[in-house]
């Protein structure tokens, strides 16, 4: 058995969340270099190239890349072996969020209720927390800030066994055309496939953590992303709306066992800076 104080817990999301605000994963930072060189058109190539300019001071000036610094998504898979002390480890997450928004000086966009009294927490918490037992001794923490702009165009959809490869095209597609200029392109695309209604949900916003210079390791998957990638870019929405060729940097997707009878898919729409981070303690 493994002792783990919450307040290492504490510390690692604290720094997360600020590191991720105003620094892009390197992977994404090259392929809005790659989808600046590909544009061909004035404006579109223009767009790039200020999402670069501004990521650039983002990380110089340490200044948050987008004004949307998100809802925080915390991930924890604490190993089997693993004794947490020190207190609750709900709290110490929430606490951690709390100082990485508050100390980084991000602005806050979470309301204690959603419907009726929409009051700002002020501080960016509770966090939406996921949390699952693994085999050894080691804690994993995955954490997203992630931007309603985006969140606000996904979709889940109950496909049959029916519709099939053709189906699952389709519904990804229409839901990134709809997007189009809202979610700020280019856009990276999770995918969840199978499971059941809220699982396909889950599946699509965990595909978003996947660095996008990894594909889906099975070749049938990794075909698909492929293919919904050059399709997606063929639509032409193009960075920042403007019809350009980049309208999506990747498509990923996770998929899950289901049901004989159904096909549940969901599509998290997420913008280009598509903010997450990985630590183990």
């Amino acid at each position: 058995m493994r002792d783990v104080d919450v307040s290492l817990v504490e510390d690692q999301i604290a720094q997360a969340f600020q590191k991720i605000a105003v620094e892009y994963d390197p992977p994404i930072l090259a392929g809005l270099k790659a989808g600046a060189a590909r544009e061909t058109t004035e404006k579109a190539r223009t767009a790039m190239e200020m999402l670069l300019e501004n990521a650039e001071i983002a990380k110089k000036e340490r200044i948050p890349i987008c004004q949307d610094t998100g809802m925080a998504i915390v991930w924890i898979q604490a190993g089997q072996e693993v004794h947490f002390t020190g207190g609750s480890l709900i709290e110490a997450v929430n606490r951690g969020t709390s100082r990485g928004y508050t100390d980084g000086h991000l602005r806050a966009s979470v309301v204690a209720d959603p419907l009726f009294d929409r009051k700002n927490t002020k501080n960016n918490t509770p966090a939406v927390i996921y949390s699952s037992i693994v085999p050894g001794d080691q804690v994993v923490i995955e954490v997203m800030a992630k931007g309603f702009g985006s969140e606000n165009k996904s979709k889940s959809a109950m496909l049959t066994p029916a519709d099939g490869v053709e189906g699952v095209k389709e519904f990804v597609l229409h839901a990134i055309q709809e997007a189009g200029p809202n979610s700020c392109p280019p856009f990276i695309v999770g995918v969840g496939i199978g499971g059941t209604f809220d699982s396909s949900a889950y599946l699509a916003k965990r595909a978003l953590l996947r660095p996008i210079d990894q594909s889906n390791p099975d070749p049938r998957y990794k075909a698909l992303e492929d293919e919904l990638l050059e399709a997606a870019n063929q639509l032409h929405v193009g960075p920042a709306g403007l019809h350009g060729e980049t309208t999506a940097l990747k498509v990923q997707i996770e998929y899950y066992p289901t049901h004989i009878a159904g096909l549940p898919v969901a599509v998290n729409m997420c913008c280009h800076v598509c903010r997450h981070a990985r630590m183990v303690i």
